[in-house]
């Protein structure tokens, strides 16, 4: 079955189906080596060419939309290889028949929490680019004195060494001394951007847990290095976080000659009941 190419390369995660367009229009693409239009319909065995360099077919052949989250546990990094040889966190996930498994924002060595990775690249780019403004919601532990002032500073912006930064939400959520907890939200995946936020105001994070990204959260009974798969429902409120329609559901189809038409029920019974009765008497 053919499928238009911008759809093929969003799917295969270099951008949006707009974005792809543009590529296209500019030349950049090119079909068994030949430039092509938007709109143009390619199969599995086309060979797409980008700026010359071949799409490998593992990211371009459709296959059924698939969402894990993951439970990052301290000491793994969010890559695929890392050259120190560091634990990674692809090395926990199911294998895959077709496609490659994408991770959703990245998470540093020293944080842990919820990570979420999908076969299909057009979310997957939805989902990171900052125009769909996602809220990200980390449990915080910090160390240091913690004034409705610095709240205000945290909320209202602070200048970073890469920008202004602010939290959406600061919430207090309890403890004492060394062991005070905070969740707050922001819209930003940008490096390390919570731990230098409260850094900014001499507060130091010991500890630091994502908990929700967008509508999905963290499952409580998901253990550290440790996946689940997406339901229908939650990987529905995901899609349309992003402004991506769901999957229709078809009906099941009635097979001809199978039907038969329902009686028609009267406050005296069916008229074959009737008919069965009058036989009798």
């Amino acid at each position: 079955m053919s499928e238009k190419l911008q759809k093929v390369l969003a799917r295969a995660g270099l951008g949006s189906r707009r974005e792809m367009e543009t590529w296209i229009e500019a030349g950049r693409v090119s079909v068994n080596g030949e430039k092509v239009g938007v709109g143009e319909r390619v199969v599995d065995t086309d060979v797409i060419r980008v700026d010359g360099k071949v799409i490998p077919k593992q990211k371009t052949v459709a296959g059924k939309r698939r969402v894990i989250v993951y439970h990052k546990p301290l000491g793994e990094v969010s890559t695929r290889k890392d050259p120190e040889g560091r634990k990674t966190v692809f090395e926990h996930l199911p294998p895959m028949a077709n496609g490659r498994w994408i991770v959703i924002g990245r998470l540093d060595i020293n944080t842990l929490g919820l990570l979420i990775f999908t076969n299909d690249g057009e979310l997957a780019n939805r989902l990171m680019h900052p125009s769909s403004e996602i809220d990200r919601e980390y449990a915080v532990r910090v160390l240091g004195d913690v004034t409705a002032e610095t709240i205000n500073k945290l909320k209202s912006g602070v200048e970073l060494d890469d920008g202004p930064a602010h939290f959406d939400t600061i919430t207090d959520a309890g403890g004492e001394g060394a062991n005070h907890w905070y969740h707050v939200t922001l819209k930003e995946g940008r490096n390390r951007e919570v731990r230098r936020l409260w850094e900014s105001q001499d507060v130091t994070v010991s500890r630091l847990i994502r908990v929700r990204f967008g509508p999905i959260w963290l499952p409580r009974n998901l253990r550290p290095g440790k996946w689940a798969e997406l339901d229908e429902k939650l990987t529905e409120q995901l899609l349309l976080s992003v402004g991506m329609a769901p999957a229709e559901k078809k009906k099941p189809m009635r097979k001809a000659g199978n039907s038969k038409p329902k009686a028609r029920k009267t406050r005296h019974g069916t008229a074959q009941s009737r008919r069965r009765r009058r036989g009798a008497n």
